[in-house]
């Protein structure tokens, strides 16, 4: 217990431990649909294009999370007109679209080095420098991404799975595909802080990769995916703790070794199943 207890005493450990928290279990939620739907690549662009919103927002004093979060959303927005006439392929656009919003950020960077701490910081996380602010802001997202999917689950399911049959049943595919757009985008931004821009990504395909290892039911699914999440953004807190390295890297590194042992489970799981009785 003593060995649990310590690092609780720092109020920086507290808020980290909180927002590694909440961060993996949004994560692993939304990520689910993320993996399904073939999009592991667009979580990682978003990321990008909201990096170079930040930097855009600092440059006109606006707030971090309000630059990051329109440049974001532009994107999302951008990406889902270009690609809806099926001309431009998915990962195509999200290559020209974050690759050139985050550029944008970086040439901003390059004549205005004043700020050039806190974009490390995006880039590669700070989790132990979390205010109450941003755990106010991640815990909002956190609780907006739960509500939501909690309300549309059936309607995100459909359409993750067969979005022809979705559209024939009335659902308003465009308007789903907006909303699942909006929910990774505020995800992704969240995660800045805690991970950085160069492992956000991680975060979303690790845990749902890892739970697909576990079960075949997508409800199991999605259940394992946000325990999964959540517990190794506590676990990877406590070793980046023990082992003073830094944290958003500890809970990547951890969320992989975790997928590599399901995938260790996986053959012996299938196994027992085709035993005869």
């Amino acid at each position: 217990m003593e060995f649990l207890l310590e690092p609780l005493g720092y109020e920086f450990f507290r808020h980290a431990l909180l927002a590694a928290f909440m961060v993996g279990a949004s994560g692993g939620l939304i990520g689910v649909y993320v993996v399904l739907r073939g999009m592991s690549y667009v979580g990682h662009g978003l990321s990008h294009a909201a990096i170079g919103g930040a930097v855009i927002g600092i440059t006109l004093n606006l707030n971090f999370y309000a630059g990051a979060c329109a440049m974001g959303l532009l994107a999302a927005l951008i990406i889902n007109k270009i690609t809806k006439n099926n001309k431009i392929k998915l990962d195509a656009a999200i290559g020209i679209v974050t690759t050139a919003m985050f550029a944008l950020g970086v040439a901003i960077v390059s004549k205005m080095r004043n700020f050039k701490q806190n974009f490390e910081a995006a880039l590669f996380g700070n989790i132990l420098g979390i205010t109450e602010h941003d755990l106010m802001i991640i815990g909002l997202v956190a609780f907006f991404t739960l509500i939501t999917m909690f309300i549309t689950y059936r309607t995100l399911l459909f359409s993750t799975f067969d979005i022809e049959a979705a559209r024939v049943f009335g659902i308003k595919t465009e308007t789903v595909q907006l909303l699942f757009s909006l929910l990774l985008t505020f995800s992704v931004i969240a995660s800045l802080n805690v991970i950085g821009v160069t492992m956000v990504a991680a975060t979303l395909i690790a845990p749902a990769m890892t739970a697909r290892m576990l079960t075949d039911r997508f409800s199991s699914m999605v259940i394992y995916s946000t325990i999964i999440g959540a517990t190794t953004g506590v676990i990877g807190m406590y070793l980046s703790y023990i082992f003073n390295v830094a944290s958003g890297t500890t809970i990547v590194l951890f969320n992989v070794l975790v997928f590599g042992l399901s995938m260790l489970v996986k053959p012996l799981r299938n196994y027992y199943r085709s035993r005869p009785y």
